[in-house]
């Protein structure tokens, strides 16, 4: 029997906070870290969620003497400081890093390729920094890396290689990313709105995301809700590949479908029993109707649903850990966030989209996100 694994901490750096409080009452609020920004010279400015850079170095410095770190760096340090603080680490401990680009802003000017840029390097200096032992893990399979990385944890976890895990996950701003989604002409003309009718495209954005994973459930009490304590059991886990297009999802949503059944099977849970979906929801047209396909094809049409990007932006790497933190958040507090921005139903088929803080019971999340290349995944999460 499988040793089951659980998310005992967590911790989040974003353009609306530097931890897990800020960040909820802002979320509460219903405040957006999108604004427009001016990242490109010769370009107008586009709608983004970027970390104030005044604010980050003042947290930095508060927190670390060394500067000698990019600003990807920063956050990563910054997000996993809290975790490594609470629990040790030993020769059996694994770090998991997630990411799509990386320091890819080292490559602005350069003509030879900085130490820095390549993602086994910006790994092993963070490892490094902590002092773990192992070699670090980087986890880079597009936009579904971040779900990919509590993926590959619980299941190294469960093969007995290691006994807990450090997952971190973050992307930064740059002018390659703007630049890149720009040319699809994927990038909204405003604050994006998931799933709506009005929907014109994305806003990116930035954030560095960490969790805390172990076989050790911690015993769901008041005294240890108090005291910060919690467990979620990862209880099932997919990623399949539709091989549809380099950008493109399948359009009938076959490698999200396959990747909700596998992981709901995992977790021998129905759809009934599913009381949350943190889905990805980029508000561009294929995505979003891609994703009503496949819950609807698995059941899911009636379990209450949200998107983050209107709030985060899309983070690429960071995005599906980031969400799946809040959507424990949204848990533990017995709260969900409405998806932000929408109003009509902009998709063929019916998703119940959350459009108002509400009270709920929230026991089991689903979360999925799919990304370039056909990649697609999924994790189950209860509540212990």
């Amino acid at each position: 029997m499988k040793n089951e694994v659980y998310i005992t901490d967590y911790n989040c750096v974003t353009p609306l906070g530097f931890d897990i409080p800020s960040n909820w009452t802002a979320l509460l609020t219903g405040k957006s870290g999108v604004a427009l920004h001016k990242i490109i010279e010769n370009q107008e400015p586009f709608f983004a969620s970027v970390l104030d850079p005044e604010k980050l170095e003042e947290e930095f410095n508060k927190n670390f003497d060394d500067s000698d770190f990019t600003k990807l760096e920063k956050m990563f340090l910054l997000s996993l400081k809290p975790l490594v603080e609470r629990h040790p680490i030993s020769d059996k401990t694994a770090f998991i890093l997630s990411t799509t680009k990386g320091n890819i802003s080292l490559l602005k000017n350069q003509e030879t390729l900085p130490e820095g840029v390549f993602l086994s390097n910006l790994a092993q200096k963070i490892a490094d920094f902590f002092g773990f032992t192992v070699k670090p893990i980087v986890i880079s399979n597009a936009c579904v890396s971040g779900v990919m990385a509590i993926a590959v944890a619980k299941n190294m976890i469960q093969a007995g290689q290691y006994k807990d895990a450090f997952v971190i996950a973050g992307d930064e701003i740059s002018e390659f990313v703007i630049s890149g989604f720009n040319s699809f002409q994927a990038i909204g003309t405003e604050v994006c709105k998931p799933y709506d009718k009005n929907r014109n495209g994305i806003n990116i954005g930035e954030a560095a995301a960490a969790v805390y994973m172990t076989s050790h459930c911690e015993k769901r009490s008041n005294e240890a809700i108090s005291n910060g304590k919690f467990s979620f059991k990862v209880s099932g886990d997919s990623a399949v590949n539709d091989a549809n297009h380099i950008s493109g999802p399948s359009r009938t949503g076959d490698g999200l479908f396959a990747s909700i059944k596998n992981a709901m099977t995992e977790a021998n849970i129905s759809a009934e029993e599913i009381d949350f979906i943190s889905a990805h929801g980029t508000a561009t047209i294929y995505n979003d109707e891609m994703e009503a396909i496949a819950f609807n094809r698995m059941g899911l049409q009636h379990v209450p649903l949200n998107s983050m990007k209107a709030y985060y932006g899309h983070c690429l790497g960071a995005s599906g850990l980031l969400e799946s933190i809040i959507s424990m958040e949204s848990a533990l507090t017995s709260t969900l966030i409405p998806s932000k921005n929408f109003e009509e139903t902009g998709t063929s088929q019916p998703l119940n989209i959350i459009r108002e803080n509400q009270p709920a019971e929230i026991r089991s999340i689903l979360k999925t996100a799919s990304g370039f290349g056909g990649c697609n995944a999924a994790i189950v999460l209860e509540k212990v």
